[in-house]
């Protein structure tokens, strides 16, 4: 049976196979196979009989720890791993929504309807009052109106960071609450 080398996959390490592994002696491993230590050539020769690859796993061990088996059923079931560790992971959405300092209680309420909406959802709301030219002086009023908005939303989220000035935006973060 022809043996081929295998190269690494993108976002899985590449494992040595078959030939290209270079230490002399090495631990076998596998299904059916009682782990032992022997020679590569050895080792090699074990794989062939049983028609499967020769896969370092553990190329720090000493002596280095190989495995008799199928290389793309291994490489299939690492990257089935893979998949499922992203999929866990949360995605964190963050959704904006943009207030004046003179916002009116219609806008004010259509914006508040939307960051529910959003927060229920599960994702992020990042509130902020953007000040154009002279409106800076009502700094104050933009935060009174982001306190207002991080109070109403008490029961759908909490307040992950408070009204901060940055440049000309007045940003607030509200985070979704856990739900039981």
């Amino acid at each position: 049976m022809q043996k081929k080398n295998f190269q690494g996959r993108e976002g899985l390490p590449a494992h040595r196979v078959n030939e290209s592994i270079t230490a002399p002696v090495v631990r076998v491993v596998g299904d059916n196979i009682e782990p032992k230590i022997m020679s590569i050539r050895d080792a090699l020769r074990l794989a062939d009989e049983v028609e499967l690859d020769l896969v370092e796993i553990s190329p720090n061990a000493d002596p280095p720890v190989c495995k008799i088996i199928d290389y793309q059923k291994f490489l299939y079931q690492q990257r089935k791993k893979q998949k499922e560790i992203k999929a866990k992971s949360a995605k964190i959405v963050v959704k904006e929504i943009r207030f004046g300092p003179n916002t009116d209680d219609h806008d004010y309420n259509f914006k508040l309807k939307h960051a529910i909406k959003f927060l229920e959802e599960g994702a992020k709301v990042r509130a902020y009052v953007f000040f154009k030219g002279r409106s800076i002086l009502f700094s104050e009023q933009g935060e009174i109106l982001l306190l207002r908005f991080a109070n109403d939303l008490e029961e759908y989220g909490k307040v992950e960071q408070l009204p901060k000035l940055e440049g000309k935006r007045m940003t607030i973060t509200i985070a979704p609450k856990k739900k039981k």
